[in-house]
């Protein structure tokens, strides 16, 4: 009897795992196939299965970011541009991905296309809001970069530590297929933070750190600073199989990664917090913590698989 109610628990398990999982559309509205060049002509966005043709990609999700946008991207391109006048060879791009914001974002990102051209800046306006990692995705699969970052809007991270990550990234070895990540890590930051943090933050912070342990991703002990590198192949082998759009995506995007034996190296870096967060700290970490359960639950019961990468149009 015990064990016909566990076949029975387990099997109820299986099936919610399978009804509740849903696939990303990873299809494009018409307008998001291009893009605006600084004389407001329309150009179609390249696709991250052509070969490179810079030598890093920063990708940018932003969601009513008019007032933040700015600060991150003037010390972003006073880094990039320097780094470029040293050396030729450099070369880059910024995807700004607007993610259906309500305020002035696409406007204010846009004023940089007109500044610094669009082979440089490139805006990437979506019709709705996929959340934030639906707009990495979309805006990764856009890029044109040997070597991608992700990089939050609000500039919480220095910009110039991407010499420390590059540094994490060069120095994997192997790198099987060329596939690599270096995640940008406030790890060494924790105790003072919790310092700062109220009681119930400290609470929540630890008990999502040990679900992500738990459940999907071991080794690194911080998943979700928004500023990660990737080698072109690494986020086309991971981004392919991305199914969670919110919060949680960066758990999953590691877990694929484990999954597949990509290497992965946690890097510290300079954060400073930045005020005016989307993240609602109960409520997003209580839906953070449900979808690492189904993360780990979906993979393991089929519901999700480990997808190869195929061009969608």
């Amino acid at each position: 009897m015990e064990f016909r109610d566990s076949y029975s628990s387990k099997s109820r398990v299986i099936v919610i795992a399978h009804v509740t999982a849903s696939m990303v559309d990873q299809t494009r509205a018409e307008q998001e196939k291009y893009f605006l060049t600084a004389s407001g002509n329309k150009e179609p966005f390249p696709s991250l299965f052509d070969p490179h043709s810079r030598e890093l990609s920063v990708v940018v999700p932003s969601y009513n970011e008019e007032s933040r946008l700015p600060v991150m991207m003037e010390e972003a391109m006073q880094y990039l541009e320097k780094r470029q006048k040293k050396s030729s060879s450099f070369t880059y791009e910024v995807v700004i991905v607007d993610d259906g914001s309500k305020d002035k974002t696409t406007e204010v990102a846009l004023g940089y296309t007109k500044k610094y051209g669009a082979d440089k800046v490139r805006v990437l306006t979506l019709q709705k809001n996929r959340g934030k990692g639906g707009a990495v995705r979309m805006g990764t699969l856009s890029s044109r970069g040997r070597l991608i970052l992700m990089a939050d809007a609000d500039g919480a991270t220095k910009f110039e530590d991407l010499e420390k990550v590059e540094a994490g990234l060069e120095n994997i070895s192997p790198k099987p297929e060329n596939m690599a990540i270096a995640c940008g890590s406030r790890a060494h930051l924790e105790q003072e933070s919790v310092a700062q943090r109220s009681f119930f933050r400290t609470v929540l912070m630890y008990g999502f750190h040990f679900l992500v342990w738990f459940f999907c991703v071991k080794g690194i002990k911080d998943t979700q600073c928004g500023f990660k590198l990737f080698t072109r192949e690494a986020a086309l082998r991971t981004f392919s199989s991305l199914h969670v759009e919110r919060w949680a995506f960066d758990v999953e995007l590691l877990y694929v990664a484990q999954c597949l034996q990509i290497p992965i190296a946690e890097v510290a870096v300079n954060w400073t917090e930045i005020e005016g967060s989307k993240l609602v700290p109960f409520w997003s970490w209580l839906q953070m913590g449900r979808d690492l359960v189904f993360i780990r639950l979906r993979y393991i019961t089929g519901a999700w698989k480990l997808e190869s990468p195929k061009k969608n149009q």
